[in-house]
């Protein structure tokens, strides 16, 4: 049992691990679609379909009761959602540069304000109106679609920030009813099948070699991943270790550098500077509403 004055640092330790384990992940997702010739499709159906199999005992402890619902409509969108988000993810990284696209993707929450406006009616505030139009100007600095250098490819990131928000929003709407072992199951459960009929469309490749073990890689540390951010939160408040989840931009860029000698341009540095920014105003503005409600 952990000290309540060790929680803080072990929780903070905790993201900064998810953030490591998720840069290697987008790593091997590169190095194997973009490097070895995996079409992203197949990469992305075998990195979730190895999660399956390492995760799957445990998220389904409780036994089928895990699966009693009554959204089902809800699951599927939410389903739908993120199959869309990681193909994009997946592809992005397949054609775009591992510091282009972790930036991009980073302009998620902005999305999420923007969402929980138009179909929550969610009262948003002039501080997160201008940190999502800082947000997105930051990622347009990043894009650069004014110069003779922009790619299309690199709005794949952007799609997958905007469809993982849609996938965030559904997830909120479902913890009002649904526990947390069935949103995962549920998702679990239909992202494989889905990723599987889209990964047969182009062929359906089976990694050998150095891509299969990229792939299992990838698998695993997903999980991982996954468990130390739900211990990041389990331990401290989301105010405290948000901040450390912002290091998974650095780290990314690390990955990218000492894989591939991908260097970030001279554009991404401002650009990066007001997402991240952004990202820790909206982190504030949440943290003095929700003292403003304890107190009343």
């Amino acid at each position: 049992m952990l000290s309540t004055s060790k929680k803080p640092v072990f929780a903070a330790l905790a993201m900064i691990g998810a953030g490591a384990c998720f840069a290697l992940v987008n790593g091997a997702l590169q190095a194997s679609t973009m490097r070895l010739g995996v079409p992203s499709t197949s990469a992305a159906f075998w990195q979730y379909a190895l999660g399956l199999l390492v995760a799957l005992p445990f998220v389904l402890r409780r036994g089928l009761s895990a699966l009693k619902t009554r959204q089902i409509g809800w699951h599927l969108v939410r389903g739908g959602l993120a199959v869309i988000g990681i193909q994009m993810w997946v592809a992005g990284l397949a054609r775009v540069e591992i510091w282009q696209a972790i930036a991009l993707v980073m302009t998620s929450p902005f999305f999420v304000i923007v969402g929980a406006k138009l179909f929550f009616r969610e009262r948003v505030g002039i501080i997160r109106w201008l940190a999502t139009l800082a947000g997105f100007s930051g990622g347009m600095v990043i894009l650069e679609p004014w110069t003779e250098a922009f790619s299309l490819a690199a709005l794949l990131p952007v799609g997958a920030a905007a469809f993982w928000a849609g996938t965030s929003l559904v997830t909120k709407k479902l913890t009002a009813t649904e526990n947390a072992d069935s949103i995962t199951v549920y998702l679990l459960l239909l992202l494989t099948p889905v990723n599987a009929l889209l990964a047969l469309g182009e062929g359906g490749i089976v990694p050998t070699g150095p891509a299969l073990w990229l792939l299992v890689g990838a698998g695993v540390l997903t999980v991982l991943a996954n468990y130390l951010l739900t211990l990041a939160y389990q331990k401290a408040d989301a105010a405290f270790v948000q901040p450390f989840d912002h290091l998974k931009l650095p780290l990314n860029i690390a990955v990218g550098f000492l894989a591939f000698g991908f260097a970030p341009n001279g554009a991404f540095w401002p650009g990066a500077l007001v997402i991240v920014g952004a990202s820790l105003l909206v982190m504030l503005d949440e943290q003095k509403r929700g003292t403003q409600v304890s107190t009343a």
